[in-house]
C-alpha cells in the first residue's frame, strides 16, 4: 500500500469527527462539561447529524452555538413510518436556510418490519433536494448495499459528495461508490474482533476518500479505543465524543502512517466534502 504525499506541517495536528449526535440526550452531561472548551479542543470540526424532525431544531441550535459544529438534518430510515408527511415541509424549510448539510438519511434492512418502499421514497426526496441545494449528504446503510448502489447509479454522480458513514459494505463495491462521489468514514466499533472484514474494506478506501467518525453516543469501540468512559442514565457505557483521537490512532496504525500524517489527510478530505463551512 503506497503512502500518501505528506500534507502535515510541523507541530500541527487537528481532528475532525465526520458523524456524531451531540443532540442526543445521553450526551447532555458531556456537553455541559465540555461547553466552555468545545471550540478550543483538538477536534476542529464535528458534523452533528439529526435523525428526525424532533431533533432538527436542537441540531441547528448546536450549530449556531458552537463554531466547531456543522449541523446536518435528515429523516433516518428507522423513522420513515413514524412522522407522517409534515416532515417534508420542515425539512425543506431548514435546507433552504443554507445552514445545514443533509443526513442522516438512508436504507436499513437490519431493523424488524422494515418498509423498503417507504425508505426509498424518503431517501430519494431528501437526496434529490440536497442535490438541488448543492449540499453534502451523510448516508446510513445496513444490509441494503446492493439496493443503495442501484439507486445511486440511477441518480448519477453526485457532485457535492456524500458520506457512507460507518461504511459496512463489501470491499468490492468501493470503486463503484467512489465513481458516484462517495467518501467513507471509519468508526471505532470496527476495531472489535469480529469486524475484520470491515477493516479490510477500509484498507481499500482511497486516501482522498477516507474520513473518521465517532457516531457518538453509538458505535462504542473496544476499551483500548476509549479515551474516557461515559454512561447513560441506566449505567450502560456509551461512546464519548472524546474517543475520536483514539480512533485516529487505531486507523493510523492500520493504514501504516503516522497519526500526524493521517490527521492532515483526513482534514483535507473533510474540508473538501464540507467546503461550504470552510469560508
Amino acid at each position: 500500500m503506497a503512502k500518501p504525499v505528506s500534507l502535515v506541517q510541523k507541530n500541527s495536528i487537528v481532528y475532525d469527527d465526520a458523524h456524531c449526535h451531540l443532540q442526543d440526550a445521553r450526551l447532555a452531561p458531556w456537553l455541559d462539561e465540555s461547553r466552555d472548551s468545545l471550540d478550543a479542543s483538538e477536534i476542529r470540526r464535528r458534523v452533528v447529524n439529526g435523525t428526525q424532525p424532533s431533533d432538527w431544531e436542537r441540531v441547528l441550535f448546536l450549530g449556531n452555538e458552537f463554531e466547531s459544529v456543522i449541523p446536518s438534518i435528515g429523516l433516518h430510515p428507522w423513522y420513515v413510518n413514524t412522522v407522517g408527511d409534515h416532515w417534508k415541509t420542515a425539512f425543506e424549510k431548514y435546507i433552504d436556510t443554507g445552514k445545514c448539510a443533509v443526513g442522516e438519511i438512508g436504507l436499513d434492512r437490519w431493523i424488524e418490519n422494515y418498509d423498503t418502499e417507504a425508505q426509498k421514497g424518503a431517501f430519494l426526496f431528501q437526496f434529490r433536494r440536497a442535490r438541488e441545494a448543492d449540499l453534502p449528504v451523510s448516508i446510513h446503510c445496513l444490509k441494503a448495499w446492493g439496493l443503495l448502489l442501484e439507486i445511486l447509479e440511477k441518480e448519477g454522480p453526485y457532485e457535492p459528495g456524500f458520506l457512507l458513514h460507518s461504511y459496512g459494505g463489501p470491499k468490492e463495491m468501493i470503486e463503484s461508490f467512489v465513481a458516484l462521489g462517495a467518501r467513507f468514514s471509519f468508526s471505532g466499533y470496527f476495531a472489535v474482533t469480529g469486524k475484520r472484514k470491515n477493516r479490510d474494506a477500509f484498507l481499500a478506501v482511497p486516501w482522498d476518500r477516507l474520513l473518521i467518525e465517532t457516531d457518538a453516543p453509538e458505535m462504542l469501540g473496544p476499551k483500548p479505543l476509549r479515551a474516557e468512559s461515559a454512561y447513560d442514565s441506566e449505567g450502560e457505557a456509551i461512546n464519548s465524543p472524546n474517543n475520536l483521537i483514539k480512533i485516529y490512532d487505531f486507523v493510523a496504525k492500520m493504514r501504516g502512517v503516522a497519526v500526524e500524517e493521517l490527521a492532515a489527510i483526513v482534514d483535507a478530505n473533510f474540508r473538501s466534502l464540507f467546503r461550504l463551512w470552510e469560508k
